[in-house]
């Protein structure tokens, strides 16, 4: 079985793939694939970031252990949302980022997630090689050239004070009442810092983390909490991030939310406006919805998919020119200021439009009407091959030909969780129940 997925390597925290020996022979691999040649061992640099998870503290040791035992000197940020890896490895010049999280799932999960020196998290050819390395083992550093470890303080800070750039200069947020749901997660002191220094009225929550309430009843993959929150402090805006931060949920003053998809929806047609949509494209996966592409086309612009993952997202990006991209789940790629998806900065866009147009949240948040869609998830145990079998090959036949081009029908295996995820979309809601209920049952049956 493949050790990294859709977005590194993740799985349940001190079992399979992610336990503290699987994190130190990964962090010995990375940095010997990228350890310079031909420099002093004093030029490698590594800089690591994590979430607030209790497995974060043994992962982060098992990680230092490793690149350290080749030869790479270790920046430990501490609690930093996932996209601040990214930039702080390009900016300070790092051979290497590595952020220990797993997103949006439970707290009992965790991840260790790679960005290169630019910034951006590896193509499938580098990390199919470092997954080579841990397999074959890797030469290591000879003692007077093993690296060292320390704590940066400041970190945070840089991240900080880089989203404030992102919005236009001289704007104020002075005025508008924002309720931020940090998920318990890494951005739990970053983003309501950034929305206070900005002018913002800022009501807090999710920003109490014990190890175990990541992603716990809040953040941007249950909005309940921040939809009742918006309500009670009669706040202009909600904000939902996940447990890294990098992906976003917006909702409006009645607690009404908007995905990634009408987000993107609204920044595509704005920069589209001003000039400066590069190739008049927007780059998403197989899972945004269908009203997302039909708007697109009704204003001319182009929708163009790719696999799940924003990694894949940011791919087709730089392949082609495109600034603009991510998931209908809330990973927002604005390439002009990231590197990887970053819920608090598409936030900022977001704020800074309501700000620009003088309008409320409500009026910007829904650009276009979804085609009904469904999605259901059936767990598996790890291992099974339920997509394989006969009797599902024929309930998705059979659902397709039901569908018969009226909608869309996308099976696929969760890069992420033990999941057969089943898509459908559909205008009439009783045949895409009915096709959605006949692929999940099958799924069931063979599991």
């Amino acid at each position: 079985m493949a050790l990294f997925g859709t977005d590194g390597v993740r799985g349940r925290a001190n079992q399979g793939n992610m336990t503290a020996e699987m994190a130190l022979r990964l962090g010995a691999a990375a940095g010997r694939y990228f350890r310079r040649e031909g420099t002093g061992y004093a030029a490698h640099r590594v800089v690591i970031g994590k979430d607030t998870r209790q497995s974060g503290y043994m992962l982060e040791n098992a990680l230092t252990a490793g690149l350290t035992s080749t030869g790479m000197n270790v920046l430990l940020l501490g609690p930093v949302p996932t996209p601040a890896v990214g930039l702080l490895a390009r900016s300070m010049r790092a051979d290497l980022g590595v952020m220990i999280s797993a997103s949006h799932n439970p707290a009992d999960d965790n991840g260790i997630k790679f960005f290169g020196p630019d910034g951006f998290k590896l193509s499938d050819e580098a990390e199919a090689e470092i997954e080579r390395m841990v397999k074959d083992g890797v030469d290591l550093a000879e003692a007077p050239s093993i690296g060292r470890a320390k704590r940066i303080e400041d970190g945070r800070g840089r991240y900080v004070e880089y989203a404030k750039t992102t919005i236009p200069t001289g704007m104020s947020l002075e005025g508008l009442r924002v309720v931020i749901d940090c998920a318990n997660g890494a951005a739990y002191r970053a983003a309501p810092d950034v929305l206070s220094e900005l002018g913002a009225t800022v009501i807090p929550i999710g920003v109490a983390p014990n190890g175990r309430n990541i992603n716990l009843d809040c953040g941007s993959t249950q909005t309940d909490t921040c939809a009742q929150a918006v309500v009670a402090h009669d706040a202009d805006v909600g904000i939902a991030l996940d447990g890294d931060a990098d992906r976003v949920m917006i909702l409006d003053a009645q607690g009404n939310v908007a995905d990634g998809d009408q987000l993107m929806a609204l920044f595509a047609t704005r920069w589209a406006a001003e000039g400066r949509l590069n190739g008049n494209a927007l780059v998403a996966t197989v899972m945004s919805n269908l009203g997302l592409e039909r708007y697109l086309d009704d204003k001319g612009l182009r929708l163009l998919r790719t696999k799940v993952g924003d990694r894949h997202v940011v791919e087709a990006m730089r392949s082609g020119g495109y600034n603009l991209g991510g998931e209908q789940s809330g990973h927002i790629v604005m390439t002009d200021h990231t590197t990887t998806g970053d819920g608090l900065i598409a936030a900022l866009q977001f704020l800074a439009e309501m700000v620009r147009t003088g309008l409320p949240a409500a009026d910007l948040m829904h650009s276009f009407v979804p085609v009904p869609q469904r999605l259901e998830n059936v767990r598996y145990d790890a291992g099974a091959t339920p997509l394989e079998t006969a009797r599902v090959k024929a309930a998705i036949a059979a659902a397709e030909a039901a569908l018969n081009g009226s909608g869309r029908l996308l099976i696929r295996a969760s890069g992420t969780e033990p999941l057969i995820r089943v898509m459908a979309e559909a205008e009439d809601d009783g045949l895409l129940n009915r096709v959605v209920d006949d692929v999940a049952d099958a799924v069931r049956a063979a599991i």
